[in-house]
């Protein structure tokens, strides 16, 4: 069955050939064109566009540029680039928005299309909104002959990025332990940048799967199960970390020197760590984030805030409350120095500065942070389904500390369970952490088969 496009805060997201279509990328970049024209005001715009590696990328990127010069807006293209690059390159170029051709972690078969603002981050609800709405009426401002858009090349992206990560760290302590790193790029957007970023920290890089062809050598998603060529590498290499991106480089997922996988978790934990040693200040976390975060804060005397998933969500509370670091527990990190979206050579370069100045090992400096048990599973689910799941576990756990931001999050004292309709995908997300399995195991014994019962 023909599973539905996916218009969302954060764009739009489909299989390619089945619902996202050229004719769809042309009319939702002729909403987003409009949109801005409307409300900017200015006589002149510009949009900043990147792609990761993926073969449609070129059929997506040339519609989205053909329907934004046919509203008069100029495109900038950036070829194929990270999805934290193409937010550092609006603002350095001072474009007017961002378009980003990814799907993330999705697979091959997905593609889809990120809108930016021209700060950098994912539109406020009420922009995206607006932006849909335009988008499915179809009542686009066309320029005329002399007032289309024009496209220009630029191919400037990794070095203006990687400039800006430098003052987070210290690049001459990392040089000086010759660190040897395995890099996971899955074949997407990230090798070429997080290939030049371990050379300049002067690390003796090894690079697997480091094709941009978007023919990914495994499942995307930067998860354990995908990861076991990262795992035996780093022990073949004897090296002292493995690095794993997804296909647009904001996620990583970290190896430790042991070859074990410690997941994405603590790519936020110990980059907060090791930025709460120098600079004292508020932390902010999605929901879905490991209570890691809430111990490495409390032990540097820094509130956290949380926020619902998204990382617009977090870097909005991050600007408004002086943030020094933010992230989520997917393995990504956000420092506003650099910008506010998820990066994974900020992750990587960071955590190579922890190791270089505590002269610790990654698996001894993953000891050192109190552990938990996290679940994470999905079920096919529409919102309809998954609003019932929720009114029928706050009712089946009254007593529990309920947080609805953001789907339902219930707190109890021995761990938390976060229940949730993705924005990406037609599915329904359970998260739930607690100290051991054993103290999980009669929670998600319970709401699984509520789940189950309701979405059959």
């Amino acid at each position: 069955m023909e599973q539905e496009l996916i218009v969302s805060i954060s764009g739009m997201r489909g299989i390619i050939g089945e619902n996202l279509t050229v004719n769809t990328a042309v009319k939702f970049a002729c909403a987003f064109g409009t949109f801005l024209k409307n409300s900017k005001g200015k006589k002149k715009l510009s949009i900043a566009i990147g792609t990761d590696s993926r073969p449609s990328r070129d059929m997506l990127k040339s519609a989205i540029a053909a329907g934004l010069c046919a509203i008069g807006i100029d495109v900038v293209d950036l070829g194929i680039v990270t999805t934290p690059t193409v937010g550092v390159m609006l603002r350095y170029l001072e474009c007017d928005g961002g378009v980003v051709v990814t799907a993330s972690h999705n697979p091959l078969e997905y593609n889809g299309i990120k809108l930016l603002t021209s700060k950098g981050i994912a539109p406020p609800a009420g922009m995206a909104e607006k932006v849909k709405a335009l988008f499915e009426a179809g009542e686009f401002t066309h320029a005329d002959s002399v007032n289309c858009g024009k496209v220009a090349i630029n191919t400037g992206g990794d070095a203006v990025h990687l400039k800006r990560v430098m003052p987070c760290i210290n690049r001459n302590q990392i040089i000086a332990r010759k660190f040897r790193v395995v890099l996971d790029s899955v074949n997407g957007a990230g090798a070429r940048p997080g290939k030049k970023l371990l050379s300049y920290l002067g690390c003796r890089a090894t690079a697997i799967n480091d094709m941009p062809t978007g023919l990914f050598a495994h499942k995307p998603e930067p998860a354990a199960e995908n990861l076991a060529q990262l795992c035996e590498m780093v022990k073949k290499t004897n090296a002292d970390v493995g690095f794993a991106q997804d296909p647009d480089g904001d996620r990583l997922a970290i190896v430790d020197e042991k070859g074990t996988y410690i997941g994405e978790e603590y790519t936020l934990a110990l980059a907060a760590r090791y930025v709460l040693v120098h600079s004292k200040g508020p932390v902010a976390a999605n929901l879905s984030t490991s209570r890691m975060i809430d111990d490495i804060a409390k032990a540097a005397g820094v509130e956290v805030f949380r926020t619902p998933v998204g990382e617009a969500n977090v870097a909005q509370i991050m600007m408004q409350k002086n943030c020094v670091i933010g992230g989520e527990g997917n393995g990504g990190v956000i420092d506003l120095r650099v910008g506010p979206i998820r990066d994974s050579f900020v992750a990587m370069a960071m955590i190579l500065q922890l190791a270089a100045e505590t002269g610790k090992t990654i698996s001894q400096l993953v000891a050192q942070i109190p552990a938990y048990q996290m679940t994470k599973q999905k079920f096919n689910a529409d919102k309809e389904q998954a609003q019932e799941v929720i009114e029928k576990v706050k009712k089946t756990y009254k007593k529990a500390k309920i947080n609805e931001i953001d789907g339902c999050r219930l707190d109890f004292e021995e761990g938390w369970v976060h229940l949730r309709a993705s924005n990406t995908e037609p599915v329904m997300r359970l998260i739930a952490e607690f100290k051991d399995e054993d103290e999980a195991e009669p929670y998600l014994k319970k709401i699984t088969a509520i789940i189950e019962k309701i979405t059959k």
